[in-house]
């Protein structure tokens, strides 16, 4: 499973997620979501929404109960080749958090390879020039 990097100030919710099917265009992906570290007595709540392009099958709410670990499966369905993400809202004790889980349907676009050069500039920090055509 892939642990979601958890913000300061967020939720305070931990987030793991797989994907259980390689994503196809028009077919189910089941995506496993396990959370822990549920503490408020009335614990928390999960809100799912779908990038454009990606559709959730099934419900798009959990409630989650304090201090039991949490698993649940959603099953989404690409519309097309493409990364789109299930974006996870948590809310616990007035407090909210945002995962974003990449769904990758097809092949990736290739990285774009910079023509540029890196150079530092006072102050440490460095630039990449670029030369104008």
């Amino acid at each position: 499973m892939t642990a979601a990097v958890q913000k300061p100030g967020g939720s305070g919710v931990k987030l793991q997620y797989r994907l259980d099917a390689t994503p196809q265009v028009g077919r189910a992906t089941p995506i496993v979501l396990q959370f822990d570290d549920i503490t408020e007595a009335e614990g928390a709540t999960v809100r799912l929404r779908a990038d454009r392009g990606l559709t959730i099958h099934g419900n798009s709410t959990l409630t989650l109960p304090k201090g039991k670990r949490t698993t649940a499966t959603v099953v989404v369905v690409s519309e097309a080749e493409g990364l789109a993400y299930l974006n996870v809202f948590i809310t616990q004790g007035g407090a909210s958090s945002a995962v974003s889980v990449p769904i990758q349907t097809g092949t990736a676009a290739p990285a774009l390879k910079s023509t540029g050069e890196m150079k530092p500039v006072p102050g440490g920090d460095s630039i990449i020039t670029m030369p104008v055509k």
